[in-house]
């Protein structure tokens, strides 16, 4: 695993790891993520973080957050090392990476450093973040692959973001899960099963709130 070897020296051995995203829903791939990041690194444990408002998706309309909290809690509430924080859901304006680090770095022990989770899609996108150096010095950034998109590459980061020489980058070797949200949301809104997909407790959220219907349709029609 190049993760394994990257990390050789167990410098994340007992850190705290963040992994974002809007998890509209959270699905079976997000928890196997977190999952082989934790045990790879040995990691303490991994914070699930709903973004209120992400960047990247202003234009796009997300389910309200009550809602996508609750399924990420009901996901996680049976893995230990799996918690929930609220940081972005509690802060006004955009969801912006680096300041959900520094306010969650602050809470850690002094000299300690976080271990930012994220897919091979989401690395390629890093430097046209807000603040990318900040994010480098507050985090290390353990990838995932993601087929269609290239290995990450700490170079590309050296190249791209001003100020970073040693950018600090753990590439693990899977898992290699496709799985999207959109396609869920669509499933779930022609009243396909979405059992082995999402958690069942997700499932039977979905279900009991009526999301991803169209409740502007016609009911004429």
């Amino acid at each position: 695993m190049r993760g394994a070897r990257a990390d050789a020296d167990g410098a994340l051995r007992g850190a705290t790891g963040v992994f974002g995203g809007t998890f509209d829903p959270i699905h079976v791939a997000h928890l196997a993520v977190a999952e082989a990041a934790r045990d790879a690194l040995q990691l303490r444990r991994v914070l699930f973080v709903p973004a209120a408002r992400p960047p990247h998706k202003a234009s796009q309309r997300v389910s309200p957050a009550p809602d996508r909290l609750a399924m990420v809690r009901a996901a996680t509430a049976d893995n230990e090392a799996f918690a929930v924080s609220t940081v972005e859901l509690e802060r006004d304006g955009p969801s912006y990476t680096v300041d959900t680090l520094r306010e969650l770095a602050a809470a850690e022990p002094p000299g300690s450093r976080l271990a930012l989770i994220l897919s091979a899609e989401a690395f390629a996108d890093v430097p046209t973040w807000r603040d990318p150096a900040g994010i480098l010095a507050l985090a290390t950034l353990v990838v995932v692959p993601r087929d269609g998109y290239p290995d990450a590459d700490p170079a590309a980061l050296t190249a791209a973001i001003p100020g970073v020489t040693a950018p600090q980058v753990v590439v693990l070797d899977g898992p290699r899960m496709q799985l999207s949200a959109s396609e869920l949301r669509a499933r779930a809104r022609t009243g396909r099963s979405l059992r082995y997909l999402v958690p069942d407790a997700v499932a039977a959220y979905i279900g009991d709130h009526a999301l991803y219907q169209d409740h502007h349709k016609d009911p004429s029609r």
